[in-house]
């Protein structure tokens, strides 16, 4: 499996557990992101500790993420992001729009 499940009272935690978030594992992100949203989950934590390289395909599965969230009166909050994904984050202008922790307590603590 390419990624973990955590469903805690408040929010959930989906853990890629791969390096690469790209075209082969974001079609399964995104739609476990709907289901998460389906069952009331409106705060998601994306815990990307393992990712190394993030391609356009998986920046739209946190951005699907983000949206469904802010939707839904909740918030998507990314921890761990590796310096790769930082780069790609901010080159593309969505630092200012995504919330991002250093660590996964830090992410916990705001919710």
């Amino acid at each position: 499996m390419n990624y973990s499940i955590e469903k805690k009272n408040s929010y959930a935690v989906l853990k890629i557990s791969k390096e690469k978030l790209d075209s082969q594992v974001s079609p399964s992100v995104k739609s476990e992101i709907a289901v998460l949203s389906a069952e009331g989950f409106k705060n998601i934590i994306f815990d990307l500790e393992q990712v190394r390289f993030c391609d356009s395909s998986g920046l739209s599965s946190i951005l699907v993420a983000n949206r469904l969230c802010k939707n839904a009166g909740g918030k998507l909050i990314i921890c761990n992001v590796q310096d790769m994904v930082r780069k790609l984050i901010s080159i593309s202008q969505l630092d200012s729009v995504l919330n991002t922790t250093a660590s996964m307590a830090e992410a916990e603590s705001r919710f």
